[in-house]
């Protein structure tokens, strides 16, 4: 096996992938690299819509309208074998009944409010926990819970789909009317970019994420423990014994939380440390280097048995690292996911920022359009 070239990858030199022509047949689609097929049929009876974006390399994600979930993302590996790089399921059923935020949108508000409850200008405001003691991921019914609607939409750069929602002025107890679309495009050298924008009628709070699961091996039954990471960050934010952030920006040093140099995830996973215990692995947010709502790189992440590179870029302050400590079933093809069988990079604002002012602020009022964008660039070593 080659070695890894580690100066290349940390300075941002991921090679581009070989091209897949000669890897297998793609699936029919358009002279524009987008195809559009019926994936199911939400429970109200709106057709939920899968879109297939091909790029010039070969490589596919694959969008659906319902969460604006990415269901596939297939790229090469370093001998040009395309695979698999995100956890999902085979049906859409099988979503509706038992997601676990498969590569979905999360929002309105990623993560948890301390006991669904905020002062905004003034004015408390109550959101639907749905039982529980806190709102998590913007309410019982989020925007991972509803059917988007998407147009395929195709620049130089690559094929895209460009999804929208409007949530109602009191949804899930936000106030605002909202407008928000989100643009997938993925581009001719395997970044996948990820545009948001959101407007609204009256002051709320915004903190959306993309929550795809990757596994850079190609094979979900294989841990991801041996992945080496490096996040460009040297605070992150603790939690309580509840999960709940605590307002401190805690220094990475000294702590299983330092990946300012390339580690395996699974070095400290097991770490006999307090924060490790309380999310049984990974379940945090670390705070990105850098000046906010500047496009900046947040981590990379690499896997040795594949050849496979990730690295994500993004102007959001905070990414969330999850390593699917929890995830215990069968997913796509029947193949086991079991705990730590993938991990997450959410580009987002940090939890509970509506009640921690000394958190960078996620208010948006009206007249003002909300903007973010991220790209999580695939790639492999030599």
């Amino acid at each position: 096996m080659p070695p890894i070239d580690r100066r290349a990858l940390l300075t941002g030199l991921i090679l581009s992938p070989p091209l897949l022509a000669s890897c297998g047949t793609l699936d029919a689609q358009n002279d524009d690299g987008v195809s559009q097929s019926r994936f199911g049929t939400t429970p109200d009876g709106e057709p939920v819509s899968l879109f297939v974006l091909t790029n010039r390399s070969g490589a596919r994600a694959s969008i659906m309208t319902w969460g604006a979930a990415l269901t596939s993302f297939i790229v090469p590996d370093r001998d040009g074998r395309p695979g698999e790089v995100v956890l999902g399921l085979d049906t859409f059923e099988d979503y509706l009944a038992r997601s676990r935020n498969f590569g979905t949108t999360v929002g309105r508000y990623a993560g948890r409010i301390a006991d669904g409850r905020f002062t905004l200008d003034g004015k408390v405001v109550q959101l639907d926990t749905g039982g529980s003691r806190h709102s998590s991921h913007g309410g019982p019914v989020g925007f991972a819970k509803r059917n988007w609607t998407a147009t395929s939409t195709v620049t130089g750069q690559g094929p895209g789909v460009s999804l929208s929602l409007v949530s109602a002025d009191g949804d899930q107890g936000f106030p605002g009317e909202l407008r928000i679309t989100l643009v997938y495009r993925l581009t001719h050298d395997n970044r996948l970019m990820l545009d948001f924008t959101a407007t609204t009628n009256r002051p709320t709070v915004l903190n959306p994420t993309h929550h795809s699961y990757f596994n850079l091996s190609g094979d979900p039954e294989r841990l991801i423990l041996d992945h080496e990471l490096m996040v460009d960050a040297d605070k992150f934010t603790p939690f309580d014994a509840d999960k709940l952030v605590t307002g401190e920006l805690r220094s990475v040093a000294g702590t299983p939380f330092d990946f300012r140099t390339a580690n395996r995830i699974g070095a400290a996973i097991d770490a006999d440390d307090g924060q490790i215990r309380i999310g049984g692995g990974y379940d945090h947010n670390f705070v990105i280097r850098g000046e906010l709502d500047v496009m900046r790189r947040a981590a990379t992440a690499w896997d040795s048995y594949s050849g496979r590179t990730l690295q994500l870029w993004t102007t959001e302050p905070g990414v969330q690292l999850y390593t699917a400590n929890s995830v215990e079933m069968i997913g796509r093809g029947g193949a086991r996911y079991a705990p730590h069988c993938g991990f997450c990079l959410e580009p987002q604002h940090f939890q509970n920022s509506p009640n921690r002012p000394e958190f960078p602020s996620t208010v948006l009022r009206p007249g003002k359009t909300w903007r973010s964008h991220s790209e999580y660039r695939l790639g492999i070593f030599v």
